[in-house]
């Protein structure tokens, strides 16, 4: 969070995260393309060859107030690829939330587990954890065959028992849901800080 005292307004940054290919580009497409151009500012992506996020996307977005002041939402995604370890902990510093989008895919579990392991040890490094940070999980690919029962996905990732929303980003659905539950996660957190 950085504070703007002269303009009033609060920066805040929320950090899609999750394995590589399970849908956190999708997820700021689709929003960047859903909201009105007078609240977001532009989406930049980097990508590889083989078109994966490389670095971040990057999409501000504003909405209401905070206490009087104007709250920006500063929304990146994380390249999912295990050799980009080093580009996930610099995305994360300074990460006021987190959505984790897991892929629903029967054989994609072991990359969930891995990913949100990963996602802890590097809030654990920037002095938080799951268990005290706004996070919300998003079961992304709900319309793919062989998609894991979410009980089953909540007893393997929903250990904190935060807010889940079931999506297919590709279509949309889910996507601004999970955007509006990371929202008032952070909000929350923020106005006992302001």
């Amino acid at each position: 969070m950085f504070v703007n005292w002269a303009l009033q307004e609060v920066n805040l940054k929320i950090v899609y995260y999750g394995p590589g290919l399970s849908g956190k580009t999708t997820n700021l497409e689709f929003i960047y393309h859903k909201l009105d151009p007078s609240l977001r500012g532009d989406l930049i992506t980097l990508k590889t060859r083989e078109e994966r996020t490389l670095y971040f996307d990057f999409l501000q977005l504003e909405v209401g107030r905070i206490k009087g002041m104007k709250p920006k939402f500063n929304l990146y995604t994380i390249p999912g690829q295990v050799y980009y370890s080093y580009s996930r902990k610099i995305i994360l510093r300074g990460v006021d939330g987190v959505v984790f989008v897991a892929d629903s895919q029967a054989d994609r579990m072991t990359e969930n587990l891995d990913s949100l392991m990963d996602l802890e040890q590097n809030l654990i490094e920037n002095g938080h954890s799951l268990e005290n940070f706004p996070w919300v999980l998003q079961y992304n690919k709900r319309d793919l065959p062989r998609v894991i029962p979410i009980n089953e996905l909540n007893a393997k990732l929903n250990f904190h028992r935060v807010p889940v929303v079931e999506a297919v980003a590709s279509r949309g659905a889910g996507v601004m849901e999970t955007l509006k539950s990371a929202i008032q996660g952070v909000v929350g957190r923020v106005q006992k800080v302001i």
